[in-house]
């Protein structure tokens, strides 16, 4: 994985489902949760579906991302939001992972705060939903 400075906007994932995953490598929720993440992209990234994982750990914690995405197998977009993409959808709830979903217009479906089985299957069940409507 090579890092870089290139700036990506939602408004260039339209027409993909768009998964936004907050996390940081320090969480253990946000750890149990990425396998399931990049099973995901797997399967539904032919059908249209992005994952981007967006890390909120701040500072000294992106600099640990390269060897966290090479210890996870990250297949998907990794990033770091500006303050105004986090304000946005973690303003009320700075809980970790937060992962969102959008549809292929940008629109927001649903949002899961924490990680779990059942979030897990949720999740799963959303994109799928997100991923039949045109």
């Amino acid at each position: 994985m090579i890092a870089n400075t290139q700036h990506v906007k939602l408004s260039d994932l339209r027409q993909k489902v768009v998964v936004l995953d907050f996390y940081a490598t320090w969480c253990e929720p946000c750890r149990e949760s990425i396998p399931h993440l990049v099973e995901l992209q797997k399967l539904y990234g032919e059908k249209g579906l992005q994952i981007v994982g967006l890390n909120v750990g701040g500072p000294e914690d992106y600099e640990k991302v390269p060897s966290f995405a090479r210890e996870f197998k990250i297949s998907y977009q990794l990033g770091i939001p500006d303050r105004e993409l986090e304000n946005l959808y973690m303003g009320d709830d700075s809980a970790i992972p937060q992962t969102l979903i959008l549809d292929r217009n940008g629109v927001f479906i649903k949002r899961f705060i924490g990680y779990d089985d059942s979030a897990g299957e949720e999740l799963e069940s959303a994109i799928q939903s997100a991923l039949g409507a045109r």
